[in-house]
């Protein structure tokens, strides 16, 4: 072997071994803007990966490059798609969610025929298949 290639090899272990090391120390916190991160730099792998495609150096070099083009766009819209979900992940868990066909504006459960004495207890939907547990129905009296 030659020293450049012993030289290549080494710095590729190291290289490993350290992008190991930091990855596995990120707090949860920085995992999204991490991920648009490399998203950005799969994009310009995509770049890269066409550049060689489209050299037509010999047929292995753009066999290779259009393997390289597919991998590194896989790559992106997997990251962004799950990026994207992270995002959303954290906006539904701060905004409470209302049922868009209530146009009444009142809370859940206090209409008519919820609360006391109505069998259905206040905040739950009667569905009317089976009586509230532990009460009696209309009908059995």
């Amino acid at each position: 072997m030659e020293i450049t290639t012993i030289t290549e090899l080494y710095v590729f272990v190291l290289a490993g071994f350290v992008g190991y090391q930091v990855i596995t120390r990120v707090p949860p916190l920085l995992h999204t803007p991490l991920m648009s991160a490399t998203n950005a730099i799969s994009a310009i792998s995509v770049v890269g990966a066409m550049v060689i495609a489209g050299a037509h150096y010999n047929r292995v070099s753009t066999i290779l490059g259009f393997i390289a083009v597919a991998s590194a766009t896989v790559n992106v819209v997997g990251g962004f798609l799950i990026t994207d979900r992270m995002l959303r992940m954290f906006r539904a868990g701060r905004t409470e969610k209302s049922d868009p066909t209530d146009t009444t504006g009142a809370a859940p459960g206090s209409g008519p025929g919820s609360g006391p004495g109505s069998g259905t207890p206040a905040g739950a939907t009667q569905t009317g298949s089976a009586p509230p547990a532990g009460g009696s129905s209309s009908a059995a009296r």
